[in-house]
C-alpha cells in the first residue's frame, strides 16, 4: 500500500477534526517556500489548539517532521509548518481579516470542503 502524501494526511486530519471551509491552495509556481497552503476554519480558540495538536500527532505517527508550530491560543490563528505544506488553522474572524485566499492571487484550488481518502 503506498504511503499517503503529506497533503493527504494534513487534509484528512483536519477534516476528522471537524474544521470548516477547508481549502488547499497549490502555490508551488508562485512560492519559494511551499507547494501548498492549507487554510481551515476552527470554531473557537480551543478548537484551533485541539486541531493543531491532533495534526502534529498525526504527522508524527506517519513519520513526517514538523518544522514548527506558531501562534498563541488567544490569537485565533495557529500555523503548522510541515515543510512544503503550510497549514493555517484560523477562527473565522481572523480568516476574514487576513484573507489569505486573496493574498495568493489566483492559485489553483486543489481541495475544498469535503475530503475522502
Amino acid at each position: 500500500m503506498p504511503k499517503k502524501s503529506l497533503s493527504q494526511i494534513c487534509n484528512k486530519s483536519l477534516a476528522d477534526s471537524k474544521v470548516e471551509n477547508l481549502l488547499t491552495l497549490d502555490v508551488k509556481n508562485i512560492s519559494s517556500f511551499a507547494d501548498e497552503i492549507v487554510i481551515a476554519t476552527a470554531s473557537s480558540n480551543r478548537h484551533a489548539t485541539s486541531v493543531s495538536e491532533k495534526l502534529v500527532d498525526c504527522l508524527k505517527s506517519n513519520k513526517y517532521n514538523i518544522l514548527g508550530v506558531e501562534g498563541e491560543i488567544e490569537s485565533g490563528w495557529i500555523l503548522v509548518d510541515c515543510g512544503y505544506v503550510i497549514v493555517n488553522i484560523m477562527r473565522q474572524e481572523q480568516r476574514d481579516f487576513y484573507d489569505l485566499e486573496s493574498l495568493w492571487g489566483d492559485p489553483n484550488q486543489v481541495f475544498s470542503s469535503t475530503y475522502e481518502v
